[in-house]
């Protein structure tokens, strides 16, 4: 006679299998499309220009900027804006300023000065 298996090795069988680590992670990664960097129009560079001015170590604001070939948005506080390093680092995201592409200031921020 049979003994009854226990429900944690019963459901041990139906758990999702991977036989190779990193796959689904692999796989991701290859579905995602390179985009090319945006080239900014003299106009939209000079917005961008008035906007970078007003960045003060503080305020919330939400970035787009291209890292490895995609954007991506990146909303919080402002943990420095160093212009010499040419580089903003909004909470841990440090970006460097070539790579930003729009900058919207959170009116909530407690500087923010349109």
């Amino acid at each position: 006679m049979r003994q009854k298996m226990s429900m944690d090795k019963r459901a041990a069988q139906f758990l999702p299998f991977q036989a190779v680590k990193g796959l689904d992670e692999a796989l991701l990664a290859k579905e995602k499309i390179k985009v090319p960097k945006i080239e900014l129009s003299d106009e939209m560079a000079e917005e961008l220009d008035k906007k970078m001015h007003n960045i003060k170590k503080g305020l919330i604001l939400t970035c787009v900027y291209f890292n490895k070939g995609e954007y991506l948005q990146v909303t919080g506080m402002v943990a420095r804006f160093d212009e010499v390093a040419r580089i903003l680092h909004i909470v841990n995201t440090k970006i460097k300023f070539d790579d930003i592409l729009d900058i919207e200031f959170e009116e909530s921020s407690p500087r923010y000065m349109p």
